[in-house]
């Protein structure tokens, strides 16, 4: 993976904005209607040109497809493998539970969008027995990618972990939460293994290792959450053996959405599990009012010294616009943590659009939060090398 090596890149987390019309074909489809096939395609392919070009013209260094063509960061695996089917039964968490006015609005704002709380479950054995979409996905970026006069300095590609898949898409055939997510890493290691074999960096989606602390695993005490989280790691690293590390990098998250979580796990008891990791790099929200603290953690459990970091410093919850100046000072203050500013790359909290008509930021927003990000990592890059 590429390092800050002169000056302060910058990347995001994966999703952005879907254009209304190919946004209403996914949501249609994801529920169960008959699309034209075709018209999709026209649609994906138009979309993922335009969110390319606009990462270049914002000065994104390290960007991606958007995941235009997915109808959703974690549910997409549905649609790409057998034996999914009905509808889970997802728990409220904690923060929405305990406040049904907020939660009743974000189920307004979700209104029309893929479906999240009530997607697919396991209802046979889960088998990826044709990479065909997944091929289709990679060889679409790489074309759009190339029609561009400029060049990313380096492409990812990102992908649902076995963890956030197994939390999200419910079991109802293994009977086993740990049968289910290894039978996902053996599962998923196809895909990943395509995307890095097609030249991408690997960006594993992963907000289960401290979301789901106050969902699926809501009722458990704190040592059997971080006993989950274990085992989730394994999954990654079974599914991810045949991979270099330096071609992987981690997203993990509280949750993208504007709520109260005042039931989040807090970062430091996760680290040391989340470092056993066989990734090379590490992305986290920081921006979010509720995580900015959670940089302090970094003091007790320096980050390995072959990992990379990825900051969040614009949050994708709000359409309030970071000044580049508190996007600099954010910077600054991770690679002060860090110890090394080659090792930080400038992000987002989280996606922009992490399921199809879910979406807090309008699209005029997005841009100019990376641009904003741009110019931030600009400041911090003349303070950091003065």
């Amino acid at each position: 993976m590429k390092r800050s090596e002169h000056r302060i890149l910058t990347t995001h987390v994966g999703s952005l904005p879907r254009p209304p019309a190919l946004r209403d074909l996914l949501v249609r489809q994801d529920r169960g209607e008959v699309v034209d096939g075709a018209a999709l395609a026209r649609e994906a392919e138009a979309a993922v040109r335009h969110v390319v070009k606009k990462q270049l013209e914002a000065g994104i260094d390290v960007g991606n497809d958007g995941e235009q063509p997915r109808v959703g960061f974690s549910t997409y695996p549905a649609k790409r493998m057998r034996g999914f089917g009905g509808e889970s039964k997802r728990r409220l968490s904690r923060d929405l539970a305990e406040h049904p006015d907020y939660a009743s609005r974000l189920s307004r704002q979700r209104a029309g969008a893929a479906r999240i709380a009530d997607a697919p479950q396991a209802v046979a054995e889960v088998a990826y027995t044709d990479l065909s979409e997944a091929a289709a996905e990679c060889e679409l970026f790489q074309r759009c990618a190339a029609a561009e006069r400029s060049a990313f300095a380096e492409p990812f590609m990102t992908a649902a972990s076995p963890g956030v898949i197994a939390t999200i898409m419910l079991d109802a055939y293994y009977g086993s939460h740990e049968r289910y997510v290894r039978a996902l890493a053996r599962e998923m290691r196809k895909e990943y293994e395509l995307i890095v074999s097609r030249g991408f960096v690997l960006q594993l989606d992963c907000p289960d290792l401290a979301m789901e602390r106050a969902r699926f695993f809501q009722d458990e005490p704190l040592d059997r959450f971080l006993d989950a989280v274990a085992l989730h790691v394994d999954a990654i690293n079974e599914a991810v053996a045949a991979i270099p590390k330096d071609r992987l990098r981690l997203h993990l998250c509280w949750g993208n959405y504007d709520g109260p979580h005042t039931h989040d796990v807090p970062l430091e008891p996760l680290l040391p599990i989340i470092y056993r990791a066989r990734v090379g790099a590490l992305s986290l929200p920081l921006a979010s009012p509720r995580h900015q603290h959670e940089l302090k953690a970094f003091r007790r459990h320096p980050l390995p010294d072959a990992m990379l970091f990825l900051p969040g410093v614009v949050d994708s919850t709000t359409n309030v616009v970071e000044h580049p100046e508190v996007v600099a000072d954010r910077i600054v203050a991770a690679a002060e943590a860090v110890g090394d500013r080659t090792r930080i790359l400038a992000g987002v909290d989280c996606g922009f659009g992490t399921f199809a008509g879910s979406q807090l930021v309008e699209e005029s927003v997005v841009w100019t939060k990376l641009r904003t990000l741009r110019e931030g990592a600009d400041l911090a890059t003349k303070r950091l090398w003065e």
